[in-house]
């Protein structure tokens, strides 16, 4: 439920603000302590990922914070928002890479889920949810250590 709330948050703070329709997506890297997290949660793959922000292609998804496709998340704003939000970025970079990459999710199987059961109730929103739940106390932590390493000074 938390989870849904956070989602809702971020639509309304996106649907709130001024569009930025001149602006063309661009692809983001991730930082380097978070992209290092997201490799011990996620594998190699990780690195196949790419992020575009102030996508064109999520503002088409009404209401949409992000929407993704087979190695791409594409984001209606900031990628620093994004990247702040352990929940959001496990969500979707375990559909990117649990359910589009070994093929378990297509855009003709999705909308037969969406069709039948909304979005909430969706097989695949389920399953990432639950992931997200399930790995966001290691997330954090592993993200907190790789931070405090990264500050740390070098001997």
């Amino acid at each position: 439920m938390r989870h849904d709330r956070r989602i809702l948050q971020h639509v309304r703070a996106g649907t709130q603000r001024n569009p930025r329709f001149l602006r063309l997506g661009r692809a983001v890297e991730p930082p380097p302590a978070l992209q290092a997290t997201l490799r011990e949660v996620f594998g190699d793959a990780v690195s196949e990922v790419r992020v575009i922000e102030h996508s064109w292609f999520a503002w088409w998804h009404v209401r949409a914070f992000a929407t993704t496709r087979r190695r791409r998340i594409y984001l209606r704003g900031a990628a620093g928002a994004f990247f702040a939000d352990p929940t959001i970025v496990l969500h979707e970079y375990f559909h990117v890479l649990h359910q589009w990459e070994p093929r378990r999710l297509s855009v003709w199987q999705y909308g037969l889920e969406l069709f039948r059961r909304g979005y909430w109730d969706n097989r695949f929103e389920i399953e990432a949810r639950e992931f997200a739940d399930d790995h966001r106390h290691r997330y954090c932590a592993l993200l907190a250590r790789r931070e405090a390493e990264e500050r740390a000074p070098h001997a």
